[in-house]
């Protein structure tokens, strides 16, 4: 059981107790007048719009929330985990930097009072004839990014098995496996990084998928990003797939080479035998050539690169650690998505941006970040940060190592850096494309007359 997990199921007990309250107070306050919210008509819309892709049957989250009979007991967890926008899981700082992304999953303040008043009245069903039909749910065994493209990958990458010991530590498996290779250069428009279902989603904690060309050798840059290779997928829990903006592919070139899987797992109660992760990649058309090329997902690390990794990572017990580092921007380039990567102590991740000018700007803060859900922020075209050359890049991150951390192992550890989840580390991938100056003129201009 993860953090995550038990949270909601220490929440439990004090929903159990309510439970015979709500059942006493629910005929009564359906009573008091219209303009108290039932499940049916207001409650049932919003769970099945953002909570149960996750809380099904069959779903990871840790209780079903498809039937009234199985939502009533968690009324007032619902409203408190909502309240403080836990749930549904979207970290970002709802009041600084952009805030237009096209995957946001956060609730409207009028769902979430919506579903406080509905706790508060005690939790009426309403009538069951006005129960909205029951939404269709795609199977985590389903390839997740089909739905949105309407057909199945073109191409699907796998891992070798590793059979993951129950109740036991942090495991890591580094596959290589090799690729035939394309008969001809394709352009990546979608990639998926799918472990496999069921028991695969409860252990894959992140990983990646690293295409390796002319003989399967790569190299590091000083961000640790693999040089000579492309990166076509990569996956931390709560990320689904990856969708490219319009007009922007990553180019696989034709021929063989290697795919080097880098998989973190963490433990459940039983073990997980040859568990496979798959990769399913979906190109352009053939003889479709998108504008921009991009390396997709970079590494820009917090922790400063004139050390070895990570040595400046030290928090001490019970108190706090704040790392910075900048990044100068040698092309022009725009962004077009941030998944902040820390790990049980981390707290707050923030990108600013410095421009030629001298002006600076906040672009994004995830103010509330969990190790357990690591969301990718996708920003939505127009509203995707497009930057001149000579900005710099501010990466700010913020480590909690206090009995305040919902999820600290043990706020009484000195914590350094390391790859298991009780250590730390603090990187942001970033969805970056780097552009020519024509390209960032022509970009410029079209957001000039979009925004005029």
């Amino acid at each position: 059981m993860d953090a995550r997990d038990s949270r909601w199921i220490r929440a439990f007990g004090t929903a159990l107790a309510m439970a015979g309250a709500l059942g006493v107070v629910s005929e009564t306050a359906a009573q008091e007048g219209a303009d108290v919210p039932t499940f049916t008509e207001d409650v049932a819309p919003i769970l099945q719009e953002s909570c149960q892709t996750c809380h099904n049957p069959e779903g990871i989250g840790p209780m079903s929330f498809m039937t009234y009979e199985e939502v009533r007991p968690w009324a007032e967890v619902i409203k408190r985990q909502t309240q403080i926008r836990h749930m549904p899981p979207w970290h970002l700082d709802r009041t600084v930097g952009i805030q237009e992304f096209k995957n946001d999953i956060s609730l409207t303040d009028e769902e979430i009072e919506t579903l406080a008043r509905w706790a508060d009245a005690g939790a009426p069903q309403g009538d069951p004839a006005k129960m909205p039909p029951p939404r269709s749910l795609p199977s985590g065994a389903e390839w997740q990014a089909e739905a949105e493209l309407g057909r199945p990958p073109d191409l699907v990458l796998k891992s070798t098995p590793f059979t993951v010991p129950g109740n036991g530590p942090d495991q890591w498996w580094d596959a290589s496996v090799p690729f035939e290779g394309l008969d001809e250069e394709r352009w990546l428009m979608a990639a998926e990084f799918k472990p496999a279902y069921p028991d695969g989603k409860k252990v894959v904690h992140h990983g990646h998928a690293v295409m390796a060309f002319g003989g399967g050798q790569s190299s590091f840059d000083s961000e640790d990003n693999v040089v000579g290779a492309k990166g076509v997928a990569r996956y931390g829990v709560g990320k689904t797939y990856e969708m490219l903006p319009p007009g922007i592919g990553m180019r696989i070139p034709a021929g063989p080479g290697v795919v080097n899987f880098n998989i973190h797992y963490a433990s459940t109660d039983h073990d997980v035998v040859d568990d496979v992760v798959e990769v399913g990649l979906w190109f352009y058309p053939k003889g479709q050539e998108p504008a921009l090329e991009t390396e997709g997902e970079v590494q820009f690390r917090v922790d400063n690169p004139n050390f070895m990794r990570g040595q400046d990572i030290l928090i001490p017990p019970n108190g706090y650690q704040v790392l910075t580092n900048t990044h100068l921007l040698e092309q022009p380039a725009v962004i077009h998505s941030i998944r902040p990567h820390m790990h049980t102590r981390g707290k707050t991740m923030t990108m600013e941006a410095i421009y030629p000018d001298g002006t600076r700007e906040l672009l994004s803060q995830v103010n509330n970040y969990d190790h357990n859900w690591q969301n990718t922020y996708t920003y939505a075209d127009h509203a995707r940060p497009l930057l001149p050359k000579g900005t710099v890049l501010v990466l700010t991150s913020v480590y909690d190592n206090t009995a305040n951390n919902p999820i600290n192992p043990d706020p009484d550890q000195w914590v350094i850096f390391g790859r298991r989840g009780p250590d730390e580390m603090g990187h942001l991938w970033i969805g970056i494309t780097y552009l020519t100056d024509e390209q960032y003129g022509e970009l410029a201009a079209d957001r000039s007359r979009e925004t005029n």
